[in-house]
């Protein structure tokens, strides 16, 4: 089973519009709710994808009421640890006619210290039992930033792979506590630690850093632009193919999916590529969030282009003679 964390679930009040006029009062002619949060993303399109999945989280209030009944509307599994706090909730609004999607995010959860022991507590039970444990998305609040280090540590520990795809105040502890796999986009990297990763040098060189920390496999996103990972001292160059966006909200926990999906097929690294890169480019083209289907996805893999930068693999035939 693979277990996703999210911290700081989104409950999402969707709106959608014919058309919109700034400045002006707009009507919608459609809404629903739906729940978001990286984690949540990734188990959602991990059932796509027919990979048994849990979600752990953080639920208070009504808002967090009407979260869990809709992911049991959407058949995900899920187990949660009560809050004092509203769950936060965002407005997105669909404009039909542009075909563009905005969203404004609410203000975060305020999580106690008992309620992150409580966290902890169980994470640490529920990680024994998992095969894969994948950290997403920000941390809410200074004491939830303990958390992912922790899991990490644990996953470690139980020597279980663990996924982290996070970012702000915590991702230093969360890089020193060596999870198996990290996946980032370059703004949240630049962002966070206030360098550049403006060419191909400096990024290789990023690349190398987080290998010396013993991190195994790091994904290095960019949006719809090229990219590069690193699969332990081995890089690559990733070129996905152009695609109109719709909504780019979720490619990133798409593309986590599909690593965590070659995983547990144990699947080769290049074939995780364009797994990973596939779902990612069709989610962006959607509106519906991190829901990718495979047999589409398997329809562009043709079109992703793969190239080794610097040091190559050693590609060694075993068929049988």
């Amino acid at each position: 089973m693979i277990l996703t964390v999210t911290l700081n679930p989104l409950l999402e009040r969707r709106y959608f519009f014919k058309k919109v006029t700034e400045g002006k009062g707009n009507r919608a002619t459609d809404q629903d709710f739906r729940a978001g949060g990286k984690g949540i993303n990734v188990s959602r399109q991990l059932n796509v994808l027919k990979v048994k999945n849990h979600v752990f989280t953080f639920f208070g209030g009504k808002n967090g009421k009407l979260f869990k009944e809709i992911l049991s509307s959407e058949n995900i599994d899920y187990s949660s640890i009560q809050t004092k706090t509203e769950t936060r909730d965002g407005t997105v609004t669909v404009n039909n006619s542009s075909n563009s999607v905005t969203t404004f995010f609410g203000i975060n959860s305020k999580i106690t210290k008992e309620e992150v022991a409580a966290f902890k507590t169980k994470l640490e039970k529920m990680i024994v039992n998992c095969e894969i444990v994948v950290f997403s998305g920000s941390s809410p609040c200074e004491n939830t930033d303990s958390i992912f280090p922790f899991g990490i540590a644990k996953a470690n520990e139980y020597n279980k792979i663990s996924v982290c795809d996070t970012y702000g105040r915590h991702l230093e502890n969360c890089i020193y506590s060596t999870p198996t796999i990290i996946h980032n986009n370059i703004s949240e990297i630049e962002n966070t630690f206030n360098i550049s990763l403006s060419n191909e040098k400096e990024k290789l060189d990023y690349l190398r850093s987080l290998y010396k920390k013993n991190i195994k496999q790091v994904y290095l996103t960019d949006g719809s632009n090229p990219f590069y990972c690193s699969n332990f001292d081995y890089h690559f160059k990733i070129t996905p193919p152009q695609i109109k966006t719709v909504d780019a909200l979720g490619s990133g926990d798409s593309f986590t999916a599909g690593i965590i999906y070659t995983w547990h097929n144990k699947l080769t690294f290049e074939e995780g590529l364009k797994i990973a890169t596939s779902l990612g480019v069709l989610n962006a083209a959607s509106a519906n969030t991190s829901q990718a289907d495979f047999i589409q996805a398997q329809k562009i893999f043709k079109n992703i282009i793969v190239n080794s930068v610097g040091k190559k693999m050693i590609k060694i035939d075993a068929t049988p003679t």
